[in-house]
């Protein structure tokens, strides 16, 4: 198989505050909208939100996003911390901590609960630096 592209679609009730919650804080612009579904794009990055009781979905299967993480790897987790949680006013699920795993990281979430890990890549340490392939260890 050959993606030509691949994206998350969030399924929710709120869709212009999901809309303007990854507009206003993460930088995604519009690309289409509807009162059912609206597409957003970053980059290459692209996220979509989608009523769940649009007759796309098969039936019983439109239920709110839930029990979701969105990974958002940056150069500065820092800086990202004082824009999103001091000056912007998130709340955080998960405070500025460094791991042994190789991630320095903050978790925030958006308006469905959607919880999303705001990561950088540091060095791991203790048992955790020998786990990663040659090609995937965080330098």
């Amino acid at each position: 198989m050959r993606l030509t592209s691949f994206y998350p679609v969030l399924m929710t009730e709120k869709i212009a505050e999901t809309r303007d919650f990854y507009r206003d804080h993460f930088g995604f612009e519009l690309t289409f909208e509807a009162d059912w579904y609206v597409s957003l794009k970053r980059g290459e990055w692209e996220l979509a939100i989608l009523a769940p009781g649009h007759d796309t979905i098969p039936g019983g299967a439109g239920k709110p996003v839930q029990g979701l993480l969105l990974n958002f790897e940056v150069e500065d987790v820092d800086a990202e911390h004082r824009r999103l949680v001091g000056e912007a006013g998130l709340p955080e699920a998960l405070s500025l901590r460094s791991e042994e795993f190789g991630q320095r990281h903050f978790i925030v979430a958006d308006p469905n609960g959607v919880l999303i890990d705001v990561i950088q890549e540091i060095p791991p340490t203790g048992e955790f630096a020998g786990q990663f392939t040659d090609e995937a260890r965080p330098s």
